[in-house]
């Protein structure tokens, strides 16, 4: 797949209030300070698509952006640490939650990850809540190009063997870098083939 065109939609608190129509949706999430909004520019080839910050918690809404007119890449907070309240956080993973419980157009979740630190208790977490409730994700490890390629096959087959406890079958599982465009090819190729499995229904 290659993006022709990315726009900006909506943002809002509320899943009721994101687009009414029956495109599918994915959505990217991950701990605060994970790069999610660097890969998405990264995906889009747009740099100043998704606001990008030195400060965790950048992203505090839902954001719709509408690609090639055919699906929508959904741009989450992150979950975790952000210097904000902890009214602040709760009303954040609450709007997170009721997202991914209600929304039906969702297809699939991307769940990012630091390529560079071991398993965090936050995170497996986060996956295993997608998971009880039945909703789609696929792992996205970010920044391994600030690492050689031993040390984040090492760290990505710790996470797995830490996932392994849980799951009985992983989810897929993508190796990416906003720097070098690492990746970048692969999640679009996969997307694309979800929305022709769609179609093709």
């Amino acid at each position: 797949m290659e993006i022709k065109n990315a726009t900006f939609i909506v943002s809002n608190s509320d899943y009721r209030k994101c687009p009414d129509d029956s495109l599918p949706e994915y959505a990217f999430i991950g701990r605060s300070n994970v790069g999610k909004s660097s890969l998405i520019n990264m995906l889009t080839r747009n740099k100043s698509l998704a606001k990008t910050s030195v400060k965790p918690g950048k992203t505090q809404l839902i954001n719709h952006f509408l690609i090639n007119r055919e699906w929508y890449l959904v741009d989450l907070p992150g979950y975790g640490y952000a210097r904000v309240s902890k009214t602040a956080r709760e009303s954040w993973m609450k709007m997170i939650n009721e997202y991914f419980i209600n929304r039906k157009n969702l297809v699939n979740t991307f769940v990012l990850i630091d390529s560079r630190i071991p398993p965090k208790k936050i995170d497996l977490d986060f996956l295993s809540f997608l998971g009880q409730n039945g909703i789609a994700l696929s792992v996205v490890f970010t920044k391994v190009d600030k690492q050689n390629q031993s040390e984040t096959a090492r760290n990505v087959n710790t996470f797995k063997e830490a996932m392994q406890q849980q799951w009985e079958e992983l989810p897929p599982i993508f190796i990416t870098s906003s720097v070098t465009g690492t990746g970048r090819s692969k999640i679009l190729d996969y997307i694309e083939s979800l929305n022709t499995m769609i179609n093709n229904k």
